[in-house]
């Protein structure tokens, strides 16, 4: 294979790289776009369709200069060099391609955006690199090598501070020999950090821990999920409650991200009277449903029930919310048990919730509505709901993953 070479780019994919056809096969180049003639060379050690960009000869006019000084090497975003209104239309037309792939036939809404003021939770990489040099920063584009960053500017404001704190914390662990994982979210509290991958630690290295927390004024710092230092208590607003977060808790990546979500499922629901939260969480729809519906709430995440059941207990002017540990995965809510709900929500992992959505099928649930993160699965979930029965309202996708092919999706199901 020649070092470089030329090809035209037929269209971007649906994980937005840019698509040429050449050999009667497709070369995958990211960070190309439809129309654009570019130079492109081989990526050792990768499949021989992808390559990597050397250079754009022509350049679309949809073509726009990224914000970002670590945009290509860093791997967090693969769309920012292409304008708003045709980045809109290819992501909706990723639903819409999907749903017909899969034989359903709706309505797709307009992308609503929901980047809002940008992501509130993060997870930093820490790798200690040649020369004994430590690397704290996001994952590589397309490998496991750790790209180190002192600014993020797709950040929420609620999380500066969150980069040199991460480093800081970083420093004294790495010299354990380990890679580290730092998830760290934002709150009302401050900033909440959870550190993984360091293994044991000393009492010496936990007070050296404290000092440093103490220093970057952290809401919390725990490693894998064990206390290290509490300074506030890690407090988020779910509508009117205020639900303390176990360490490492799931959130929807953005604020607005959460708040589109939840309106569009408050909307489809606004008439029911006892709902069945399904994959709940914390309860970014339990705690706002419960303003007008009764709710039973389901997880297998422990730490994230209590938390739920805590605040809607503490929560005056709800109605009654019942939280449960449950892996719907492996114990599914059976149609029998569906009987009593005249509204199911569910907003499973990206696997999906195939066990579960084939109990739903086989229930007299009225409505049923969705929430997802992989249109791919949704796709398969929703043919099953639809073949037992129930029909399709339209999607609306929501954006809240913006400068990535990612996109979220709420649907309606009724009988």
């Amino acid at each position: 294979m020649a070092d470089s070479e030329r090809f035209v780019i037929d269209h971007v994919g649906h994980h937005g790289d840019g698509v040429a056809i050449a050999g009667g096969g497709n070369i995958y180049v990211p960070y190309t776009l439809g129309g654009e003639t570019i130079e492109a060379g081989a990526v050792p050690g990768h499949h021989p369709d992808r390559r990597r960009l050397l250079k754009v000869e022509t350049a679309s006019v949809e073509r726009i200069a990224p914000f970002c000084p670590h945009f290509g090497v860093c791997g967090g975003c693969a769309i920012q060099h292409w304008d708003a209104g045709p980045y809109r239309a290819w992501k909706r037309e990723l639903v819409v391609t999907a749903l017909a792939q899969a034989g359903i036939d709706c309505d797709v809404a307009p992308l609503v955006d929901a980047h809002g003021a940008g992501r509130r939770r993060i997870t930093l990489h820490a790798r200690m690199g040649t020369h004994d040099v430590l690397k704290v920063g996001y994952a590589a584009a397309g490998s496991h090598d750790v790209i180190p960053i002192d600014r993020c500017p797709i950040l929420d404001p609620q999380l500066n501070g969150a980069i040199e704190a991460a480093w800081a914390i970083c420093e004294p662990l790495i010299s354990m020999g380990k890679p580290l994982d730092i998830q760290i979210t934002a709150t009302s509290g401050g900033l909440d950090v959870d550190v993984r991958g360091s293994g044991p630690a000393s009492s010496a290295m936990i007070a050296r821990l404290s000092r440093i927390a103490e220093q970057h004024r952290l809401a919390r710092l725990t490693r894998h999920g064990e206390l290290v230092l509490k300074r506030t208590p890690p407090v988020i607003s779910i509508g009117a409650a205020q639900v303390a977060l176990p360490p490492g808790s799931f959130l929807q990546a953005t604020v607005a991200g959460e708040e589109t979500l939840a309106a569009l499922v408050t909307e489809h629901c606004k008439r029911a009277k006892y709902i069945a939260d399904l994959f709940c969480g914390v309860g970014p729809f339990a705690l706002r449903l419960a303003a007008k519906s009764r709710i039973a709430a389901f997880d297998s995440d422990a730490g994230a029930v209590t938390a739920l059941q805590k605040a809607a207990t503490s929560t005056s002017g709800l109605k009654p919310v019942r939280a449960e540990p449950r892996d719907l995965f492996r114990r599914p809510l059976m149609p029998q048990e569906l009987r009593d709900y005249d509204t199911v929500v569910f907003d499973p992992p990206r696997q999906g919730a195939q066990a579960q959505v084939t109990q739903l099928a086989a229930s007299k649930v009225p409505t049923v509505v969705s929430v997802s993160c992989n249109v791919t699965t949704f796709a398969r979930d929703a043919k099953i709901l639809i073949d037992g029965g129930y029909k399709i309202d339209r999607v609306t996708p929501v954006d809240q993953f913006r400068h990535t092919p990612h996109v979220e999706l709420v649907a309606r199901f009724r009988r």
